[in-house]
């Protein structure tokens, strides 16, 4: 792997929330990461090794945060990934990553479509089930202008849509649902060529801060590096001895940003409730109402955090609050 990959142009060091999400995108968007996705959720990929995947496989450099969603805006530009879709009334919807992918085994050349979704909030207030669907049904149409012209359907290549999520249900968690169009035979026995309607996979991981060492590799992976509490250095070194990705310095720097944004964000939300406690404590008057603020915000933020799905060991350890008392939190606002 050369000494810069596609994460030399880390984000600069931001204590925003939106840099958070955009260091998890750029992580996402790391070719040692993507080839470990793709190998363990896109059949194609399977059999092939890590290095040959990064080396031979993925086409070009992924495009994050760039490449929009709906239809409208679609500038035609054959084999091309510097397109924007957007919708006029709905205003511009991107996707997380997207990149090409070339798949192994062929005599001809063909590529796969790959867009890699990174999601925390598993129930947005629709099925998010059905955004992926559209989201891969986009990547279809969209082919057209730029894969294809006029009737030359032939030339649609098959799209995955893979959606990273990190807060689910614990019926999902430390799981990989995978959909796709099937042929089933009503009457008869015709059958057609698979390669012509086996064009859509959808794929939606669920990460788990517990995930075990029995996980599928991508699990145990992302799960680590997003849930698990840990500083960066040992995350890093986690990816270099349990999965064989070099730690590159610009790679390095990226682990460094996410981790660092992430405390940064555990570290001005404890703040910010000390202070709302404080004031509170002030209103009350002098020692004791700063105190008992303070204990106050410090409870709330372990609400919020319990509400999150954070680990009981890591919110102990941002609130400064014993796993006695965040169990009584826990139980007396039906969180446990």
């Amino acid at each position: 792997m050369t000494k810069d990959n596609y994460l030399a142009h880390a984000i600069e060091q931001t204590d925003s929330k939106p840099a958070y999400d955009a260091a998890c995108k750029k992580f996402l968007a790391c070719k040692p990461i993507l080839a470990w996705i793709m190998k363990c959720c896109v059949k194609e990929f399977a059999a092939c090794s890590i290095e040959d995947i990064v080396e031979k496989y993925i086409e070009g450099e992924p495009a994050v945060g760039s490449v929009g969603v709906h239809p409208d805006d679609t500038v035609p530009s054959i084999r091309g990934l510097n397109t924007e879709d957007k919708t006029l009334t709905e205003g511009t919807v991107f996707y997380d990553i997207r990149f090409f992918a070339i798949a192994p085994d062929t005599q001809e050349r063909i590529r796969l479509i790959l867009n890699i979704e990174a999601q925390k909030d598993y129930n947005p207030g629709y099925p998010l089930l059905k955004r992926a669907v559209y989201y891969g049904a986009r990547l279809i149409s969209s082919q057209y202008g730029t894969e294809f012209q006029n009737s030359n359907y032939q030339e649609i290549k098959k799209v995955y849509s893979i959606w990273v999520c990190t807060n689910v249900p614990q019926s999902r968690k430390n799981t990989i649902n995978h959909y796709a169009l099937k042929e089933h035979h009503i009457a008869g026995r015709a059958k057609e060529c698979p390669e012509d309607y086996d064009l859509l996979h959808i794929v939606i991981m669920g990460l788990s801060s517990k995930a075990s060492r029995r996980a599928n590799k991508v699990l145990q992976l992302l799960s680590a590096i997003f849930l698990q509490p840990g500083n960066a250095q040992f995350k890093k070194r986690f990816l270099q001895e349990h999965f064989g990705i070099e730690m590159t310095t610009s790679l390095e720097e990226e682990v460094d940003t996410m981790c660092n944004l992430s405390e940064g964000i555990e570290e001005r939300g404890i703040e910010k409730g000390i202070k709302q406690g404080m004031e509170k404590g002030m209103e009350k008057g002098m020692e004791k109402g700063i105190e008992k603020g303070m204990a106050e915000s410090r409870m709330e933020m372990a609400i919020e955090l319990m509400k999150e799905k954070f680990p009981m060991e890591k919110i102990s350890r941002i609130t400064r609050l014993s796993m006695e008392k965040l169990q009584e939190l826990g139980r007396v606002n039906g969180l446990l």
